[in-house]
C-alpha cells in the first residue's frame, strides 16, 4: 500500500515538474516580436553575432560544437572563429590556419528577404583573403540561423546556430 502510494506520488511530482519546466522556456508574444524587431534591424544594419552549435561537414555526420565559435558581421568588420572539418584542396602553411580563423575588413555585404516570412538571407563576400569564401546566412526570427560556407579550396560546409544582437555600448 505504501509502496503504490509512494509510485504515484513519484509519477505526479514528475509530470508537474516536466510540466512546468516546459512552459518555463516559451517565450510571450511581447517577447518574441521584440526579437524578430531586433534581429531585423542587426540583419539590415549588417551588424549581430552568429554562435555556431552543430557543424555540417558534406559527406560526414553532424558535429556538435562546444561554445565560443562565431562569425562577428559588424559594417565594418567580419571576425569568423570557426572550425573546419572536409577534404581541403590545398593545405595551409600554418597548421593553426585549418579552419576558418580570420578578421576582414574588405567584404561585400547583401541581405534580402527570405522565401518564407520571418526569415532573411544574408550573404558576405570575403575579398581580403587570398581566395574568395562566401557566408551564407539564412537567418529566422526566432533568433536560429543556418550559415552555408563556401571556400574555393575546400568542400562546403554548414552550420547551425544562433543570432544575438550585439548589446549597445
Amino acid at each position: 500500500m505504501i509502496m503504490k502510494e509512494f509510485v504515484r506520488y513519484g509519477i505526479v511530482l514528475f509530470f508537474s515538474v516536466l510540466f512546468f519546466q516546459a512552459c518555463g522556456g516559451t517565450r510571450s508574444a511581447a517577447e518574441r516580436e521584440q526579437l524578430a524587431v531586433g534581429i531585423r534591424q542587426a540583419v539590415e544594419m549588417s551588424d549581430f553575432i552568429f554562435e555556431a552549435t552543430y557543424a555540417y561537414p558534406t559527406g560526414y555526420r553532424s558535429i556538435y560544437l562546444s561554445p565560443h565559435y562565431d562569425v562577428k558581421v559588424s559594417p565594418d568588420t567580419v571576425k569568423a572563429y570557426l572550425p573546419y572539418y572536409g577534404r581541403a584542396y590545398s593545405a595551409p602553411m600554418d597548421p593553426r590556419e585549418g579552419g576558418f580563423n580570420f578578421t576582414s575588413t574588405r567584404f561585400a555585404v547583401q541581405s534580402s528577404p527570405g522565401k518564407r516570412k520571418g526569415n532573411w538571407i544574408t550573404e558576405v563576400t570575403i575579398l581580403d583573403l587570398d581566395r574568395p569564401v562566401t557566408f551564407l546566412f539564412d537567418i529566422w526570427e526566432n533568433g536560429t540561423a543556418r550559415l552555408d560556407v563556401n571556400d574555393m579550396n575546400r568542400q562546403p560546409i554548414s552550420f547551425q546556430g544562433d543570432i544575438h544582437i550585439k548589446k549597445e555600448k
